[in-house]
């Protein structure tokens, strides 16, 4: 088996719940911004729909759960490592050897986790027909359940 070139190391001490938002617009800001109340209130109406506004543009938003068994992580990038390959994989990385006989490995550290996904839109709520997010997110676990399940003959054979 070879190895990884990408990793996820989550820490079992980070139960921390986030709160993720998809917006349909960009921010350029990557950082904190404290008080958030000045530039994001969102209010919740009876119905469980979401409202707020962004530069005076009104925004309705759902809140979207992830299924039973799945999870979402935050993650931040970690350092990248370099190892040296193993042997097993020596005659697949011959071509690699002109950069010191390393492979760097990109990691990233779980850093929260959550289970809900506010997805916003301009006007109107979003729905999986119109909204890329919302229907990639549905194609991608359809996906993930039919490449992880057995075919229902051969798991009553076993």
């Amino acid at each position: 088996m070879s190895n990884p070139i990408f990793t996820v190391e989550s820490q079992e001490s980070f139960q921390q719940e986030a709160q993720v938002h998809l917006l349909p617009c960009r921010i350029h800001h990557d950082g904190n911004v404290n008080p958030t109340d000045a530039y994001w209130n969102p209010s919740e109406s009876q119905d469980q729909t979401k409202t707020a506004y962004i530069r005076g543009r009104k925004l309705h938003g759902k809140a979207v759960k992830l299924p039973e068994g799945y999870y979402g992580s935050v993650v931040k990038k970690s350092e990248l490592k370099r190892e040296k390959p193993r042997d097993e994989m020596v005659e697949d990385v011959e071509a690699i050897e002109e950069s010191d006989d390393q492979l760097e490995k990109g990691a990233m550290q779980g850093i929260a986790s959550f289970n809900e996904v506010v997805i916003w839109g301009h006007e109107a709520l979003a729905n999986s027909t119109e909204d890329p997010y919302l229907r990639g997110m549905e194609e991608w676990m359809s996906f993930a359940e039919q490449i992880h399940s057995y075919p229902a003959d051969k798991a009553s054979e076993k």
